[in-house]
């Protein structure tokens, strides 16, 4: 009998070796190679035995390429349409992340419950829930309709045949990719190899299928699915839940898409009763804001095509310390830095002494470049310890040289603006309106800046 042969795979992204490595030349990351027995190989080179009979992948045109049964169809949750680009896809393949306890299981069944509530078969297969847990969380989201089936096995080849059958469902949802075994594969589950193998197998029986199949991935700790980045190429569209389990807030984004726009985002609210949609997030992240307070300031984010209302704090206090501290929460922490930079240089504002935290109100974490001039309002705010008018709203680029730059969406921010009312709007000059420099902006907002 003939030895198996024994190859390398690196842990981390699942790159092969056929000898041991101290680095992976495709991660980069050290000491992640196991060895592992080398997947059985048919001699026509494939994974299995099977025959395909001649022509049965032949080539044709796409002229004449029939659309027919390909319409995505409704989900029962508009925002998630909506983020979707058209709805479930038939055929589609969707890869959902998110932190551990984030609502990732619970979205999925109520999409499902929706589906099934629609007349459509909805199959939940779960390999980290038992029956009885997936029944008491049906019932305490009060979903209840005899189109949706659960299943609980870690089997890859079991879940595929639910999507091959003749009786194939809707939608299919795997939770979680990383708990499932393939045949394939060697390995334990949630190994690079294993998940490549599952994914592979799944995704490959809901192409020759009319369901949509979403995919559950867990997360590391740097946020990103775990198990190689090859998962996110396999899949048409990638979603990922975020939000802070302190708060009641979700958002959903896409982050790839073959069906539509990477450029929405769906804002849930953790109920009791489970995930419901936020009709109009426009100030649902501003919360019960003191105008009167110092270090405040509204700024008017970009998120997706929406702009949202989001307040940004800002706290200057005297430093006792030899390396006075800063802090962002929900803000990159490198911008503050360059932003407190240009304020010291450009504005003369002395903040080597002070200890600086600053925050996005909500939990919410952005990175539009248009927080800028808000994070400045609201750290000059709490510098000279002066309030901003109570219904000031701010956006803008700040560059290095001191200047106020166009953002994108200028004419959507404006808009929202004047629908909710707030008053004085500042922005980058727009047909010589606004400020064009820090020292205007100083000068409009705080007179000639002393407190």
């Amino acid at each position: 009998m003939a030895k198996a042969r024994l190859i390398h795979v690196c842990s981390s992204c699942g790159a092969q070796s056929p000898r041991w490595r101290g680095q992976c030349e495709t991660c980069g990351e050290w000491n992640t190679f196991k060895e592992q027995a080398a997947p059985a190989v048919s001699a026509g080179g494939g994974r299995s035995a099977r025959s395909v009979p001649h022509g049965a992948n032949a080539p044709v045109s796409l002229t004449g390429f029939s659309l027919d049964g390909a319409t995505a169809s409704p989900s029962g949750l508009p925002g998630l349409d909506r983020v979707l680009g058209q709805g479930l896809q038939p055929g589609g393949a969707v890869l959902l992340g998110g932190e551990p306890g984030i609502g990732k299981s619970t979205l999925l069944l109520q999409l499902a419950g929706k589906m099934a509530a629609s007349g459509q078969r909805a199959v939940y297969v779960s390999g980290e829930e038992s029956l009885g847990q997936l029944a008491a969380r049906a019932k305490r989201l009060n979903i209840h309709h005899e189109g949706l089936l659960a299943s609980c096995t870690t089997s890859a080849a079991e879940a595929a045949s639910i999507l091959s059958g003749p009786d194939a469902p809707a939608l299919v949802v795997v939770d979680s990719v990383q708990t499932m075994a393939s045949s394939f594969a060697d390995g334990a589950p949630g190994s690079p190899s294993q998940v490549r193998a599952v994914a592979a197998e799944l995704v490959e029986a809901v192409k020759k299928s009319r369901a949509t199949l979403i995919l559950v991935g867990h997360v590391t700790k740097e946020g990103l699915i775990a198990g190689p980045k090859i998962l996110e190429h396999m899949v048409d569209t990638v979603l990922y839940l975020e939000g802070d389990r302190q708060h009641f807030y979700r958002i959903l984004r896409s982050f790839k898409n073959r069906f539509g726009p990477t450029d929405e985002l769906m804002v849930l609210e953790m109920l009791g009763d489970g995930l419901v949609p936020v009709p109009d997030p426009s100030t649902y992240f501003l919360g019960e804001r003191d105008e009167k307070a110092s270090g405040s300031a509204v700024v008017l984010a970009l998120e997706g095509k929406r702009p949202f209302a989001v307040e940004v704090q800002a706290l200057v206090s005297k430093s006792y310390l030899a390396m006075p501290r800063r802090t962002a929460l929900g803000l990159d922490l490198n911008r503050l830095h360059l932003l407190l930079a240009v304020l010291e240089k450009r504005l003369g504002v002395q903040l080597g002494q002070s200890d600086i935290y600053a925050k996005t109100g909500g939990g919410l974490k952005l990175t539009d470049p248009g927080l800028d001039l808000g994070l400045i309002a609201a750290v000059l705010s709490s510098y000279y310890d002066r309030s901003v008018p109570p219904r000031a709203v701010f956006w803008g680029e700040v560059d290095l040289s001191g200047k106020v730059r166009p953002v994108a969406a200028h004419d959507a921010r404006l808009k929202q603006a004047k629908r909710l009312g707030y008053t004085p709007v500042f922005h980058p000059p727009v047909e010589g309106r606004g400020a064009a420099t820090l020292k205007d902006f100083q000068r409009a907002l705080f007179g000639s800046g002393q407190g």
